[in-house]
């Protein structure tokens, strides 16, 4: 069992905080709240199989809202049968993992930073709802299997070291434990004002995620889930010298919320006395440096195999969804979807702004915003377009039906212009098109038409640019 309190551990602070005020009410992806927004490092956190904006799968229901909300942490609705486990900081799992802070939560599971007493190394401790059903760890199994002819960095995806399973008031959970990650791209963009990587750490972080999408395409497997959300930066090595006490005088001690019922009634077993607020450990984007740049890619919740199952439905968030997910809804999902969100997260992480964008953004604006890009849309897709705004009575303005802007002009009002006016180094003209040119090919609206993840780690820009940087740190810890 883990209800014990290891006795030597430092008490965590409890620190009651205003719930910080934003005018945007609700959770949208990637939005910078520049205006709205006063400077604070976001807490939101992933590491493993975490995801702010979506979960691994159809969203959970609660029948009515119970609880006060808290900024930053899991609804404690969740904590129900079949649902989330209550964790209390200094709670000691399989005997060896002791709780020592938080580090965030997806929607099929809250995740722990935990020291190993065993390695004494830090681990994170993801703990899946009770009703939970994911393939992540077979997926991830499968890509850990070591080739003898790859030169492949293993860290560029998580690798599980241990794997048991613990009965709650809420049922059986089952519990991964891995290394622990600084933050999401995500984290570090939000957390910025200006929401932009230094130019050769942006080359870097795109060439080592066009590297495990290729490695995993190469396993026979498509991820199914690539955003930024969705790419961690790892941790240095020296985190694991830091002892709890100095965890927490460096990153801060846990922050406690009360868990408050709107009836005002007790509070029952099922459910934690305190929420807690996730730990930062990362950095601005704009402060990453090269060395710190090694990624991982994470959440595998939605991964597959085509060649065992066929998955039909994208869960990807809207902005860099698949436009096929909606012209052709019964056709299996393949390799050239991951292309699409590959491509539109590569443009993500390069500028200052998402390719597609969009704050209450519906799928029909979606298509009007990559026909003004990419051109029009195939015949037959056309025409599924008109039959479903005819259909749609808030559809009022005529759709695009051809490119209004030039893929130069996109570039440079997102790239080009916010380097400069930032003090960075823009793209020089050759870079600028070697990498429109990759990234044109892989937005071509019939998936068949997509480069494979192979090629486009051949193209030029890759060549040439990114997989230089990335060279210069592949063999760093």
């Amino acid at each position: 069992m883990h209800s014990h309190i290891i006795p030597n551990m430092r008490k965590p602070c409890l620190l009651l905080r205003q719930p910080l005020r934003l005018t945007v009410p609700f959770p949208c992806y990637d939005l910078p709240l520049r205006a709205s927004q006063p400077f604070l490092p976001r807490r939101i956190y992933r590491v493993f199989s975490l995801t702010r904006y979506r979960g691994t799968g159809p969203a959970k229901k609660t029948t009515r809202v119970i609880y006060e909300p808290i900024e930053d942490v899991e609804r404690m609705e969740y904590y129900e049968a079949g649902g989330y486990h209550p964790v209390t900081i200094g709670d000691c799992f399989h005997h060896r993992y002791r709780v020592v802070h938080k580090l965030g939560h997806g929607t099929y599971s809250t995740i722990w930073l935990a020291r190993d007493k065993v390695s004494k190394r830090y681990v994170a401790l993801k703990i899946c709802t009770a009703d939970s059903n994911t393939p992540e760890n077979s997926v991830l199994s499968r890509l850990s299997q070591p080739q003898q002819s790859s030169r492949l960095d293993r860290d560029l995806f998580p690798t599980i070291s241990d794997i048991f399973n613990i009965q709650g008031p809420n049922g059986n959970h089952t519990c991964y434990v891995t290394r622990p990650a600084r933050m999401s791209l995500s984290d570090a963009k939000n957390g910025s004002w200006i929401s932009l990587f230094q130019l050769e750490v942006s080359r870097a972080i795109v060439a080592q995620l066009i590297i495990a999408v290729q490695y995993t395409h190469s396993q026979g497997i498509v991820h199914r889930d690539l955003h930024r959300g969705n790419i961690l930066l790892r941790l240095c090595r020296d985190f694991d010298k830091l002892s709890t006490d100095m965890l927490y005088e460096k990153y801060g001690e846990p922050v406690l919320e009360p868990v408050n019922r709107l009836d005002g009634q007790k509070i029952p077993p099922e459910v934690p006395q305190y929420g807690v607020v996730p730990i930062w450990l990362g950095a601005v984007s704009e402060d990453v440096t090269l060395p710190e740049a090694k990624i991982c890619l994470s959440d595998f919740g939605e991964a597959f195999c085509p060649t065992h199952e066929q998955k039909i439905e994208s869960h990807t968030p809207l902005l860099v969804r698949p436009p096929e997910a909606r012209f052709e809804p019964t056709q299996p999902l393949t390799f050239s979807s991951d292309i699409w969100t590959l491509a539109c997260t590569i443009w993500d992480i390069m500028g200052q702004r998402t390719l597609f964008e969009g704050l209450l953004t519906n799928d029909d604006d979606m298509t009007s915003q990559q026909v003004d890009l990419l051109g029009p849309l195939p015949p037959e897709w056309l025409t599924k377009w008109k039959e479903i705004r005819k259909k749609d009575s808030k559809s009022t303005h005529q759709p695009p039906t051809s490119p209004t802007q030039s893929w130069e002009d996109r570039f440079e009002q997102h790239m080009q212009r916010s380097r400069i006016r930032e003090g960075m180094p823009p793209f020089e003209l050759k870079e600028r098109d070697a990498f429109i040119l990759m990234l044109r090919s892989m937005l071509r609206f019939r998936p068949e038409d997509r480069p494979s993840a192979q090629q486009v780690l051949e193209s030029e820009w890759m060549v040439k640019w990114a997989l230089p940087e990335y060279e210069k740190i592949r063999n760093t810890a």
